[in-house]
């Protein structure tokens, strides 16, 4: 079984939206849909990259913040750009299936659909 590779951002889709200068003064609030999907994906063995724009120096408190919330992770890529993020992969040409894929969550509302 060849396991998949999922990028998931943090804020606004992990937890509930703040502002960077708000992170370390108010308490998180966990987004329990994308949690429950990452536990399970995590679970069956795939591979997770949590993605922030949230600057290097956060990087000892968004780890903590992570792990006290129990959100598995394989790596973590923090200082990302804010503007639009898009994954580039080759297609397998024998059967040409698409590698790379998107899934578009409105701000702090999690998963409303199934995602296999």
């Amino acid at each position: 079984m060849k396991y998949n590779t999922y990028f998931c951002d943090i804020d606004g889709t992990v937890f509930k939206y703040r502002l960077f200068d708000e992170l370390q003064t108010t308490p998180v609030e966990i987004i329990e849909s994308t949690k429950d999907l990452l536990v399970k994906w995590y679970n069956e063995g795939h591979h997770i990259v949590m993605t922030t724009a949230r600057p290097e120096e956060l990087r000892h408190f968004t780890v903590m913040e992570l792990f006290n919330n129990s959100i598995p992770h394989h790596q973590l890529v923090m200082g990302i750009g804010r503007g639009i993020r898009f994954v580039i992969n080759d297609m397998d040409p024998q059967k040409e299936v698409k590698r790379a894929h998107a899934i578009n969550l409105y701000r702090d509302k999690g998963f409303d659909i199934n995602v296999d």
